[in-house]
């Protein structure tokens, strides 16, 4: 097997779409982070101190976080993806809008793993 054929396998539909989604989500989001380097704001100061609609999103968005770690370790488990600690290091590095829906291409492709894993055994049997 070729090396461009091991990376690429496994990729389906849903796993590209996911991997768009997370690009969209680390450019979009890093936008604004640069632009509040280069500005220098203070960014917790404007994330948090800004009202109470930016409170809203503020508590919105964490909750999801939380709940998007929460099911990225119980299917990373379930599933036997290794490492899935690091996509939850990563969205404190990165933005959740990155790491939840890379995590979401890469749970695409183990399933479509460990389903031509199941293929290739019942065949041989």
């Amino acid at each position: 097997m070729t090396r461009h054929s091991t990376i690429t396998r496994h990729w389906n539909a849903r796993a590209i779409v996911f991997l768009v989604l997370a690009i969209a989500g680390l450019v979009g989001t890093w936008t604004y982070n640069v632009f509040a380097i280069v500005e220098r704001r203070d960014f917790f100061g404007d994330w948090f101190g800004s009202g109470p609609a930016v409170g809203s999103l503020t508590m919105d968005l964490l909750i999801m976080a939380v709940a998007a770690s929460v099911l990225m370790v119980i299917e990373g488990r379930r599933l036997g993806m290794k490492n899935v600690w690091a996509y939850i290091v990563f969205a404190g590095l990165t933005a959740i809008a990155f790491t939840f829906p890379l995590f979401l291409a890469n749970r695409e492709r183990r399933l479509q793993q460990l389903a031509s894993e199941q293929h290739v055994t019942t065949t041989a049997m």
